[in-house]
């Protein structure tokens, strides 16, 4: 395919700002025949070529923010796609004064990450971290060493903030487990409760009272950033049990987790995801490497990894770029997120 203009066939041109996973091979053969690929190989916006972004008819982009530092430059951009699903880091207001639309990449990962995040709860609830630390010290009294509380799960709560793909997809694995599950979420319609099957909050904090675990699956915007603060973990039920592999900055810092940990309010935590990463210095990461007594098996840190399985890098990769095939054949851009 190729775009005809002053008498001369140009092929497309699609430029990809960085990848964690290697050069863009897989892209490049998504896209083969139809455009030629430039790959910037990096996650700063100063160090991308002016002359070279106005060349691009799209652009990919995995870590590198998009803002009005390059947006200008994207002369001839006729859309923008994420790799990954959020996009804080996107100024979709900014693409959109320019005319360029902007598309993430929702459908895939769904099963490593609700997977991911059913395996942080079960072995939280079944303190399973917490017998591995204290087992290392275990004589002859072995078998005798039990840890209390240890809650069946069938007589627990889970409480599911954000009831989308991935909340839905967490929700249809605890249901085998007997579990009684809530859920919250206002963007979802009137009867998706009942179609997928948990019980409808309508508020978070009524949510928060009654479940022995949460787990977050909610996007990141306005309305949830910084929405794990003090005064929202001690709406907790006390000895709650938190699990995140949705977004870091849900949590206002980790201020607020280190004292509600110390307290017990939230007896144990499991992250894929923290406000900063790499984690910067912090007494709860130090406490965390050090695995000092009084945090060990209660603090349980994945390196944002939740979304990764062969599989899923793939399904990431090949998506993305025919996301971008698509626009440019047919003029359509799916996963199209408004301003």
């Amino acid at each position: 395919m190729t775009e005809t203009g002053e008498g001369t066939a140009r092929r497309w041109v699609v430029g990809i700002s960085d990848h964690m996973m290697g050069p863009p091979t897989i892209e490049a053969e998504i896209l083969a025949g139809l455009a030629d690929i430039d790959f910037f190989d990096t996650r700063r916006e100063e160090a991308m070529d002016p002359a070279r972004l106005e060349r691009l008819d799209a652009l990919m982009v995995w870590g590198a923010p998009v803002t009005r530092r390059i947006i200008p430059h994207l002369t001839r951009c006729r859309g923008v796609v994420r790799f990954g699903v959020g996009y804080d880091k996107v100024d979709v207001a900014a693409l959109a004064e320019a005319g360029i639309p902007f598309a993430n990449n929702p459908d895939y990962g769904t099963e490593e990450v609700a997977d991911h995040a059913v395996a942080l709860l079960l072995s939280l609830q079944r303190r399973l971290w917490e017998h591995d630390a204290r087992s290392r010290t275990y004589g002859a009294t072995w078998q005798t060493n039990t840890l209390s509380p240890l809650h069946r799960g069938s007589k627990a709560t889970v409480g599911v903030v954000g009831v989308g793909r991935i909340g839905t997809a967490v929700v249809n694995r605890l249901k085998p487990f007997g579990y009684r599950i809530l859920g919250h979420d206002p963007h979802q319609p009137a009867g998706h409760e009942k179609a997928v099957g948990y019980t409808r909050v309508r508020h978070l904090d009524e949510l928060l009272a009654e479940a022995d675990i949460v787990t977050f699956h909610c996007p990141l915007d306005a309305t949830t950033r910084g929405l794990l603060d003090a005064a929202r973990l001690e709406r907790f039920k006390p000895g709650a049990i938190l699990v995140n592999t949705a977004r870091g900055e849900l949590l206002a810092g980790l201020d607020p987790l280190e004292a509600a940990l110390r307290s017990g309010r939230i007896a144990a935590a499991g992250l894929d995801v923290l406000p900063s990463e790499p984690p910067a210095p912090h007494p709860l990461i130090d406490a965390w490497r050090a695995r000092e007594p009084w945090l060990e098996g209660r603090l349980v840190i994945t390196p944002h990894n939740a979304f990764h399985s062969d599989a899923a890098a793939l399904e990431m990769r090949s998506n993305a770029a025919w996301t971008v095939r698509f626009l440019l054949e047919d003029g359509v851009l799916r996963n199209r997120i408004a301003p």
